[in-house]
């Protein structure tokens, strides 16, 4: 494993960290999410990013549980608020659902603090500068060691900075934003501004939702166990901007096939490796539902890739990825 800085806080981060979105929040069994998580830390993996959201907190209690065993500094928990968890009408970031969800965090995962408390996006009902106060008392606390956001523009980032430097507040250091060879949105503005700032980015769905692994075959139904196979989970593939499932998008995404076999790769090698050509990346978050998933994954540590391979990569899937 190799690792990166985090921005300018105080986090150092392993290139690739494991996400409990979808699999370890309903999407497998629980002993199965926690075979995963396991095998994430045995190799290398030491950030594990989750939500209070997710499974209205069943991520945060299987981490946390899966976790427990192993010393406290060993890893480093990362996960978000913003979106109602459950039934609960009450959401975003004001003051008071900050200190009520951190509070319930930290007893869900079975931690005295949290190492990256994250806003799940931004919210435009509440003060900018009362959320922005309220997690520097997180911090302050000793309940928070550094805090982030997830998918905020630039010009919202901007406005942070600002407020932060004003009044001498924690200032963010991690972004999480989605960025894939087939999501490149935050190459327009986003990875820029969070450079101005000293912000370091956790890109998540590096892998497009499973489609850049090669599993899915244009024209032909997604293989049993995937995730396009799960009700649970396909409705993301869907919903996300970008139909991932459709036939112009798989023909495009099998012709990186070839381009990863010249290269001694597997295809979420060759992906993985492509989003962590980015200095702005600290680390991309992978997600499993198998050990042997996380292995292939991690092989892609250390691989640099070419201009010449990069070129390829464009011409197979530029015309068809998102850019804003």
């Amino acid at each position: 494993m190799q690792f990166r800085r985090l921005g300018n806080g105080p986090l150092e981060v392993s290139e690739l960290s494991f996400g409990t979105w979808l699999t370890v929040a309903g999407g497998i069994a629980q002993d199965q999410a926690i075979r995963c998580i396991h095998a994430a830390l045995d190799h290398g993996i030491t950030l594990f990013d989750t939500a209070n959201q997710y499974g209205a907190g069943t991520a945060e209690q299987i981490l946390g549980e899966a976790l427990r065993a192993y010393p406290r500094d060993r890893y480093l928990i990362a996960t978000k608020l913003y979106f109602p968890v459950g039934d609960e009408p009450d959401h975003g970031l004001s003051a008071r659902q900050i200190q009520k969800q951190l509070d319930r965090s930290l007893q869900r995962l079975g931690v005295d603090f949290i190492d990256l408390y994250q806003c799940h996006r931004f919210d435009k009902d509440t003060p900018l500068d009362e959320t922005l106060a309220a997690l520097d008392r997180a911090v302050k606390s000793g309940k928070v060691r550094a805090i982030g956001f997830s998918e905020w523009t630039y010009e919202q980032i901007d406005l942070a900075a600002a407020i932060c430097r004003a009044n001498a507040l924690t200032a963010f250091c991690s972004s999480q934003p989605q960025y894939s060879m087939l999501w490149r949105k935050p190459e327009a503005n986003v990875f820029a501004t969070c450079a101005r700032h000293g912000i370091g980015n956790l890109a998540f769905s590096p892998l497009a939702h499973g489609v850049l692994t090669g599993k899915y075959a244009p024209g032909q139904p997604p293989p049993p166990g995937t995730r396009a196979a799960s009700d649970d989970m396909n409705k993301f593939m869907e919903s996300a901007g970008r139909h991932y499932r459709s036939d112009y998008l798989l023909e495009a995404v099998a012709k990186l096939k070839p381009i990863a076999a010249d290269h001694g790769l597997t295809m979420p090698q060759l992906a993985l490796a492509w989003v962590l050509r980015r200095p702005e990346v600290s680390s991309a978050i992978i997600g499993a539902s198998r050990p042997e998933q996380i292995a292939d994954n991690i092989r892609a540590i250390g691989v640099r890739l070419s201009d010449d391979v990069i070129k390829c990569v464009d011409d197979a899937v530029g015309k068809v990825a998102v850019y804003a």
